[in-house]
């Protein structure tokens, strides 16, 4: 039939998506849950679940996709376990933001992670990820006015940590 993939097609298609997509849904994750094995677990778990749906997933915007299964397991696994963050080893970042020390990427984890599980997946995404208001929203399954909402109380409660920890200084 035309138009229809044969299975090492179809491998090949998710091999290169899957080499493409993995530092960013690892960075994500980790951020999500401040362990780096856990973070894999969850990328694995995720990419998994994407390659069994790759024959319907839309190849334009598949990391989305990708990104939401991340989340969407991320809160499955939270529910189940009610697992708390904890720090380990950080991750290296793929790209050239390597002025933000180990020390600072290490504050930025224990931060997110007195942050409720909500407000920490849109700040993650919206300012990390660098996604816009309607993309979180359509990762999320839940409104514009939502996202607005959790990132401005989220952001209200890292700068209010940040004064009382630091006393203002930054």
């Amino acid at each position: 039939m035309l138009g229809l993939m044969t299975k090492a097609e179809r491998d090949a298609e998710f091999t290169v998506f899957m080499s493409q997509a993995a530092p960013s849904l690892s960075r994500t994750a980790w951020l999500l849950t401040g362990d780096a094995e856990r973070a894999q677990e969850l990328v694995q778990a995720a990419l998994v679940k994407t390659y069994a749906a790759w024959p319907k997933v839309r190849k334009d915007s598949a990391l989305a996709y990708a990104r939401r299964v991340l989340i969407n397991q991320r809160t499955d696994t939270w529910r189940s376990t009610h697992a708390e963050l904890s720090t380990d080893v950080l991750p290296e970042r793929a790209s050239a933001d390597d002025s933000v020390g180990v020390d600072q990427r290490d504050e930025i984890v224990r931060l997110l992670a007195t942050l409720p599980e909500q407000q920490r997946k849109v700040v993650v995404l919206r300012y990390y990820s660098d996604l816009s208001e309607r993309a979180v929203a359509d990762a999320l399954g839940i409104s514009v006015g939502a996202v607005k909402s959790a990132a401005s109380r989220g952001l209200a409660a890292l700068r209010a940590t940040l004064t009382t920890t630091h006393g203002g200084s930054r």
